[in-house]
């Protein structure tokens, strides 16, 4: 076992407070947030079960936290309000502060307007 693999490896938690695995080598029954949602679940209000670490050089490793498979909730389903919240909070990101039309894309932060309100002497794309 190398050194770098002994710091990551923890079953007991006794030096680390919860049960601690090197990357990729958790046991059957954990999973991370993203890999509950992959599967239609959720944590449910449980508290974070084990870890994963990554060592990384120069920072302090990569954690993951791991959900037990068998406590996780299913996802709630999203309500006809929640979709038309979304859907408003999207249409928003869309429409040009300036000239108040929905550019078809999300105005790019770094502009905060549509490009041809930035670019007002810039030729329509396709033209040469």
């Amino acid at each position: 076992m190398s050194a770098t693999w002994g710091k990551c490896f923890d079953p007991t938690g006794a030096r680390l407070g919860i049960p601690t695995y090197p990357w990729r080598c958790a046991p059957d029954g954990y999973a991370t947030l993203r890999q509950l949602r992959a599967r239609g679940l959720r944590p449910g209000g449980q508290p974070i079960a084990a870890q994963v670490l990554r060592p990384r050089y120069r920072r302090g490793p990569l954690v993951a936290y791991l959900y037990r498979l068998d406590r996780a909730k299913q996802v709630r389903p999203m309500t006809a309000r929640k979709w038309a919240a979304l859907a408003k909070a999207n249409a928003a990101r869309r429409t040009c502060p300036s000239c108040r039309r929905d550019a078809g894309y999300v105005i790019p932060l770094s502009l905060g307007m549509c490009v041809p309100c930035a670019y007002p002497d810039a030729p329509p794309p396709g033209r040469d």
